[in-house]
This record gives C-alpha cells, structure tokens and sequence, in this order.
C-alpha cells in the first residue's frame, strides 16, 4: 500500500501554551488536525468556564487565515473547583473534558489535587452530566520509583475514583505501560485512552543510551521496550479504548536543553507521518483511520470529521523542519531517529 486517505484526524491531547509560543505552534496542529482536546495546565491554569473562554478566543485569534481547527476545551481540576461551573461550562459547548493532575507530576501542575475528597462533588457532577475526566494517571509520592508511578495510580487511584464515581467516563491520557493497556482494555466503554507518537517509537533506552537525550525526556517517561511494544500492540489493534493524543508539549530549546530540562517532545509537525510508518511496520495500515480519526470521536460523542487526509509513501525520504522558530524561541520537533517514507498529500 502506497496511499492511504483516512477522514480528517484529531488530536485528544494536545498542549499549545500561549501568546508567542502558541502563535508559533498551532499551525502545526492546525495543518493536519481538525480538532484537538487542549490542556488547561497556563500559568495561572484554566479552571472556570469564564477562563476557558478567553483561551479559546486566544487561540482563535492566532490561527492563521485559512486553517480550519476547533480548539475543544477542558477546566483544569482543582480542589475549589464548582462544580456548577463546570456544569454550565458542559451545557454550553465550550468545555469537552475536565484535566485531572495529580499535584507535582508535570509541567505546571502544582495546583492540582491533593485530596481527592475535595473534588468528589466535581466529579459526581461530571458523571450526572457525562463529561469526561481526562487524567494524568501518575502517583507523585516520592518513595515511587519513577518508572512505577502509572502502576501504582491505577491501583491506588484511578481505579477508588471510578468505583466510587459509577458512570463516570474517564481517559486515562498517555498510557505508557502494558499494565495501563491491560487496565484499559479490560474496561467497559465509559473507559479510554491516549497514547502519543513518541511512546510509540521510543524506549527508556532512546533517553539513556550514549548520553542523556533531553527531546526525548516527557512525562510520564518512556518505559522498558515490552511497555512500548504493548502500546503499538493496543494502538494498532482497532480496540475502540484507545485513540490518538499526541501530548505534543512544546517548550523552547534553552528550557530542554538545561541542567533541570522541562519535560516533553513536539511532536505536532510529524505525527501523521511517524503514525503510518509505525502501523505499516505491524501490517495494519488499515487500522490508522481508526486510531487517528475514529475512535477519539466516538468516546467524545462528537461526529467524525467530513473532511479526509492523505498519505503517500514514496522512496524519498519525508523532510519536516529541524525547529519551529518562533518569538518565544526554537522548539525542537521530535526526531525519531529512522528515516521515514510517508508524507501527507497536499
């Protein structure tokens, strides 16, 4: 197969920060994806409807003339979070997910929940409504070993809040371990997941090996080779669980590339590309549309997209640009370290 249309993807986990930066990456979204579940972790975050709004009208204003994106907003949970903003919020159309971040586990993520009896009313309001949780499935107690920190929310976490939350639809957001995928897999279909392009291509190793890599460095951070080949296994399935949420989480260079180096890889520019060239190395090319433009639609009960992408594979290399340059500064695209032949038809 050398061409593949697929209906327009969406991307159910994205980061576009704000002022310069935001102005310099949404056109990268915005060239591929139609729609993008956007994170509400600014500084100060996104946590009433009111504030919801003015981001989207920020985003809106720096989407170049003739693209065509809908940003989908959630409410970054907190525990003075009302819930009958987030309610009124739902009822309007504007906010589509509310973000669960354990206090600590990533960037910007000190105002979140501590006590997670604080935020029950929140949530059994979103279970009345069936608005769904989106959540950072990581522990941040320090006796955690890192790599452990996904395992452990999911018994300690995520899987207390959804049995004292009955209805309550849950994305557990950039699942990196066989243990989130078996979790997922094994829930019924008030239960999915996110797995990003980088997971999908990199191992704890492509971070280690030969000298510390810091564009490969995200959170949660890349597991063992068996954890990866188990979220290509789950992506590549059909399996309506999961479904594309690329985390594409820029930062400029001079904050990666330092002693203490923000988390997170940008993988907006090439994600369409590097998703073909993994579903073809499995032989389920025919399971792309599925991933990429199916299954984030129907966990969110919105219609899939009426507009279609092409991809065609040629002997030429794909060529994406090293950086996006932007008055914020130089962000790194990921890298995957292969070359590779897909490329998305204009």
């Amino acid at each position: 197969m050398t061409e593949i249309t697929l209906p327009r993807p969406d991307d159910w986990h994205l980061h576009l920060r704000d002022g310069a930066m935001l102005a310099a990456v949404l056109p990268e979204t915005a060239r591929h994806f139609a729609r993008a579940i956007v994170m509400p972790n600014l500084v100060p975050p996104v946590v009433t409807g009111a504030q919801a709004a003015a981001y989207r009208d920020r985003i809106l204003a720096a989407l170049p003339a003739g693209m065509d994106f809908t940003p989908l907003m959630t409410l970054y949970l907190t525990e003075e979070t009302d819930p009958a903003d987030v309610a009124a919020a739902a009822a309007s159309g504007l906010v589509r997910a509310v973000k669960l971040y354990p206090a600590g586990a990533t960037t910007n993520s000190a105002s979140g929940v501590r006590d997670f009896e604080k935020v029950r009313p929140v949530l059994e309001k979103m279970a009345e409504i069936g608005l769904p949780l989106c959540v950072h499935g990581e522990v941040t107690t320090p006796s955690v070993d890192i790599f452990d920190r996904e395992a452990v929310f999911i018994e300690t976490v995520l899987d207390p809040i959804r049995r004292a939350t009955p209805g309550l639809r849950v994305v557990m957001e950039h699942v990196t371990t066989k243990n989130g995928v078996d979790y997922v897999a094994a829930q019924g279909p008030d239960m999915g997941a996110t797995i990003t392009t980088h997971h999908l291509i990199i191992n704890r190793n492509h971070i280690l090996v030969g000298g510390i890599k810091p564009h490969y460095y995200c959170l949660p951070v890349a597991k063992r080779e068996e954890h990866r080949l188990a979220l290509v296994a789950a992506a590549t399935s059909g399996d309506a669980h999961f479904f594309l949420g690329t985390d594409s989480a820029p930062h400029i260079d001079a904050l990666k590339e330092h002693a203490c180096g923000c988390a997170g890889c940008f993988t907006a520019t090439n994600t369409m590309q590097l998703l073909a060239h993994v579903f073809e190395a499995e032989g389920k090319l025919d399971q792309l549309a599925a991933f990429a433009s199916l299954n984030g639609p129907a966990f969110y009960r919105l219609p899939v997209n009426e507009g279609t992408l092409s991809l065609t594979k040629s002997d030429v290399p794909a060529q994406w640009p090293a950086k996006i340059e932007g008055a914020a500064g130089p962000v790194t695209v990921f890298d995957p370290g292969f070359p590779v032949y897909w490329h998305v038809k204009d």
